[in-house]
Parts: C-alpha cells; sequence; structure tokens
C-alpha cells in the first residue's frame, strides 16, 4: 500500500526541513538489511569510508563510518532503496517524480561504541553539485537511535535560511564559535528513533549527530533523491554514477 502525506505534514516539511514518518519500514526488512550490513562491516568491504579518512589521521586501526555505494552492494539494499510506498510521499514533497541519485549517501551509517566522532552541523548540498536544491534525503533506522548514541538533531526552517560564507569553516562546516550561529543551534531539535521510523530531510537542512557513548554500534540507512527536472551539473561527482527513476 503506497502513502500519502497530509496537507499539515507537507507544511511542516515545508516550514522546517524535515518530516518523521512513524514505523514505516518493516521490522523484518529492517532486521535483514541490517543482518546484510553487519557482514558487510565485519568484512571492511569496499568500497568505505572511515574515521581515519573522515576526519584526516592516520592510525593502525581504522574505524568504519559508512559502507558506500550499497544499491549495488545487495538486493536487501536495493529492495528498500526502490520501495514503491515510500513514491508518493517523496513526489508530494518535491512536487516532480523523484529520482534515486546514486552519487550521494547510498550508504549505511555507522557509529561505533566510543570510537566514532561527533558529526559537525552541516548541509549536505555543500558537496553536491545540481542545477536547484531539490533533494531529499531518506533516513531509515534500523534500531533505536537516541541522544546517547548519536540520533539526528536539526535545525528547523535552516533549509530556508542565508548564511554568509564566514559561518561555515574551511570544511564547510557550520561554525559553532559565532554568536550568531550559536542563537540558531540553540533550537536545535530531534526525535528519538525506533526500527522502522524514517526521517525525511531537505538538503540544505543543517543537522548534526553525537557520538556513540552506548556499548553497541548505531547502524542506519540513509538515500537521496532528486527531483525529476533537477539535473546533475556536469563533470561533477554528482554526475558520475547511475540513477533510477521512481515512477
Amino acid at each position: 500500500m503506497r502513502v500519502r502525506l497530509t496537507q499539515e505534514q507537507i507544511e511542516f516539511f515545508d516550514e522546517n526541513g524535515f518530516l518523521l514518518l512513524r514505523d514505516f519500514a518493516k521490522a523484518q526488512l529492517c532486521d535483514a538489511i541490517k543482518a546484510k550490513a553487519k557482514e558487510h562491516i565485519a568484512a571492511m568491504q569496499e568500497p568505505v569510508e572511515t574515521e581515519q579518512q573522515y576526519l584526516r589521521f592516520h592510525s593502525k586501526e581504522p574505524t568504519l563510518r559508512r559502507l558506500r555505494q550499497v544499491y549495488d552492494r545487495d538486493k536487501v539494499f536495493a529492495t528498500w532503496m526502490r520501495e514503491k510506498k515510500i513514491r508518493p510521499v517523496l513526489k508530494q514533497l518535491l512536487g516532480h517524480t523523484p529520482v534515486l541519485t546514486l552519487a550521494h549517501h547510498n550508504s549505511i551509517m555507522t557509529k561505533m561504541p566510543t570510537e566514532t566522532s561527533r558529526t559537525e552541523w552541516h548541509q549536505d548540498m555543500r558537496y553536491w553539485d545540481f542545477q536547484t536544491d531539490e533533494l531529499i534525503s531518506v533516513w531509515l533506522a534500523l534500531d533505536s537511535e537516541t541522544l546517547d548514541n548519536g540520533v539526528l538533531e536539526f535545525i528547523p526552517g535552516s533549509h530556508k535560511m542565508s548564511f554568509a560564507p564566514e559561518q561555515f569553516d574551511e570544511k564547510i562546516r557550520f561554525r559553532e564559535d559565532l554568536p550568531q550561529n550559536r542563537e540558531l543551534i540553540a533550537k536545535k531539535v530531534h526525535y528519538e528513533l525506533n526500527k522502522g521510523d524514517v526521517v525525511l530531510f531537505h538538503c540544505k537542512t543543517l543537522h548534526a549527530a553525537g557520538k556513540n557513548s552506548t556499548f553497541e554500534p548505531k547502524i542506519s540507512f540513509v538515500y537521496t533523491v532528486r527531483a525529476m527536472g533537477n539535473k546533475p551539473l556536469k563533470n561533477t561527482r554528482s554526475a558520475k554514477y547511475k540513477e533510477i527513476i521512481l515512477e
């Protein structure tokens, strides 16, 4: 059964830049995704991103941060990314047919116990190259996500705000040392997530996530869709990978 958003939900997303869909994915699918992800994590199966690569330091024992390019790794990952139930929702929010872009996100995200860094405040659009900002990310919780293990936090309405270049650092992270930025960060919100919950968020919504202070890894799934008419720019990373139209 396909789902459609209420007008209230559409307006909430438009105003805040994110939307929670409780109990959206079946527990059986979540368990299958997590089991397969754990196999690839244990094997450090390439392509991956490690904490050392992300923070740009060297270590003999790399810590996994994400499994990249998961769509082509296993059928169970592609099954979720091609889920028909969510397509009308994405079309409502984008105003166009959604297109699955495999150049960005398309990842199993991890936060390992005590070893994973904090994800600083940022906008995903900072390193993407498309004609417009009509992109939405789909975050699936494969188990419980809380402040203790690094749940996503958002700044409501930040997708509609204009920022000066100096409000970001050299890595295009939102600077927390500036008073005007701290005022915005103080308005942050989050949802505690359960298995099967989905959070949709706009590519310009400022978001962050803390460290995992528990004893269990946090494993999540994220992919991104663009509006049909929002083409990737030629000769950029955004245009280098195949895409799937989700009609």
